[in-house]
């Protein structure tokens, strides 16, 4: 199987139907806050892990959730019950083997400058790991998370003790998340992640406030 081999240290349950999967971090791993990997693995038993049928392989991007890479790394993932993949990772119990390539992307956080960090669904953790870096470095930071069932609540709650401003909307309010950007839209970078209905939705309040969209980064999960 292609990527690096890395051991699962834990999995745990952080909001409805979500996990976090911590993993080994590979060596010569540089990763920052906003990029993804690559993560594949055989969701099945197989007669020789070593020389496993690339048929055999489900592969998922997960753009990482934790603030650092030092020993572990973290990515969130939304568990799909007819999925081939998330289902077999929210039952892992640790100590499994799944392999990774990257991280890849360009849209990243060097803990240079106060963060904006607009979340829509699985976007909050990339959205969480920008605004905990920022935090971590001195910078101010603001989250705007937009979803039905919130996940990662209790570090979004430690932001908001920290400091941060925190603001979480139902999924239909439109309304609420354009008063949110245009009241943020000078408080720093803004980020935006998820689906490409919500990031287009972030991308023209942003125009339509007197901002300028290309200036944000934006990350389409498709």
């Amino acid at each position: 199987m292609e990527g690096t081999p890395v051991t699962v240290e834990s999995v745990r349950e952080v909001g409805p139907g979500t996990v976090a999967l911590e993993l080994e971090t590979p060596e010569a791993f540089d990763a920052v806050p906003g990029q993804f990997v690559l993560l594949r693995a055989v969701p099945w038993d197989v007669d020789d892990e070593e020389n496993v049928d690339e048929d055999d392989v489900v592969m998922r991007h997960y753009t990482l959730s934790s603030a650092s890479v030092e020993e572990t790394f973290e990515i969130t993932v939304g568990i799909d019950p007819e999925g081939d993949l998330s289902p077999w990772l929210a039952n892992l119990e640790g100590g499994e083997t799944v392999h990774v390539e990257g991280p890849f992307g360009t849209i990243t956080y060097e803990r240079d400058d106060h963060i904006v960090a607009v979340a829509g669904g699985p976007g909050v953790g990339p959205a969480v790991a920008i605004a905990e870096a920022a935090h971590d470095s001195g910078h101010d930071a603001v989250v705007v998370y937009q979803d039905d069932e919130p996940a990662h609540t209790e570090r979004l709650e430690a932001l908001e003790d920290d400091g941060a401003d925190v603001v979480i909307l139902d999924e239909d309010d439109r309304d609420g998340l354009a008063e949110a950007v245009e009241g943020h839209l000078e408080d720093g970078q803004i980020y935006a992640f998820g689906f490409e209905d919500f990031v287009t939705f972030v991308a023209e309040t942003i125009d339509d406030a007197g901002g300028d969209s290309d200036e944000a980064l934006i990350e389409n999960f498709g």
